[in-house]
């Protein structure tokens, strides 16, 4: 029998995934329409060709990368939904929202800038075993199997590694660079708000991957194990954008790229150790700043 949780027990807003969709509703309402590229155009015409392809690598794997989470977000949602997890299910709705807004402001880039062409050329094998292979697989096999262990697999591939690791640390770099230089305002704006929005996303994912390891301490094990799997394509990605060039464009630098990287990453699976000895209470009540975040 149906039970309705706001007629019987309530919402439980002191919950992380509450408090994370308080903060979307805030902050994640910016539209990609209202931010101006009309100078990001006049700084592309001013860009040599290496610079023009680093950006059309950048863009390629950016506009990709969204569009791909958004399409596979889906089946994370139903499960979580179908758990009961109603708190959590209310923040999963403007995490797919903002998926969507951030294929459209990378799209409006792309546009605006008068590029044309087929920019999937720039996927490289390790891109496409990541997007178009590990990460659809995983998220889609929610939809047979639901269990923690598919949860896990699927949160580390879309949360850990595609967000956590690989736009996270692309967009940081870019923005940094971009902002440094005083160069693609409309860009650097746009960025402001990816990262600030993918700061929430990211914050989910290591809740939901501590609570699950807090309810399930094997889970632990399934979730090295599939880091194991795609630490070698993740590497391999970063490594095809940047090895095009002796010296990268822009002032952006290897080593603070692969910085930022490992300090987040190190970060967050220092909190995922940490829930193998908090009860599943203490990881639904955790600030943001405990899951790795500072928001």
């Amino acid at each position: 029998m149906r039970v309705m949780q706001t007629t019987s027990t309530g919402l439980d807003h002191s919950m992380l995934p509450m408090r994370l969709y308080h903060k979307a509703k805030k902050l994640g309402t910016w539209d990609p329409k209202d931010i101006d590229f009309s100078q990001d155009r006049k700084d592309w015409a001013t860009f040599n060709e290496i610079e023009k392809g680093m950006s059309l690598r950048l863009n390629s794997v950016f506009l990709g990368g969204e569009e791909a989470v958004t399409k596979d977000l889906l089946p994370l949602i139903q499960v979580i939904a179908n758990e009961g997890r109603l708190e959590e299910e209310m923040y999963l709705t403007t995490f797919l929202w903002e998926e969507a807004k951030h294929v459209e402001v990378f799209r409006r880039m792309v546009d605006e800038l008068g590029i044309t062409g087929d920019l999937s050329i720039y996927h490289s094998d390790n891109y496409k075993k990541i997007f178009y292979e590990y990460l659809p697989e995983a998220m889609e096999r929610l939809t047979r199997d639901p269990s923690p262990e598919a949860q896990a697999e699927a949160s580390v591939t879309y949360n850990m590694i595609v967000e956590g690791m690989l736009a996270e640390t692309g967009y940081h770099s870019t923005f940094m660079s971009y902002k440094r230089l005083g160069i693609m305002p409309g860009t650097v704006q746009a960025f402001e708000y990816l990262k600030r929005d993918e700061s929430r996303h990211i914050c989910y994912g290591v809740y939901l991957l501590s609570r699950l390891i807090a309810e399930h301490d094997h889970i632990w094990d399934v979730v090295n194990k599939r880091m194991e799997l795609l630490m070698a394509p993740a590497i391999g990605l970063v490594n095809d954008l940047i090895a095009e060039v002796e010296e990268l464009p822009f002032g952006l630098d290897k080593n603070e790229m692969v910085q930022v990287a490992v300090k987040q990453f190190g970060s967050r699976m220092n909190v995922l150790e940490r829930a193998r000895n908090q009860s599943v209470d203490r990881i639904r009540q955790a600030s943001e700043e405990e899951m790795g975040e500072a928001l």
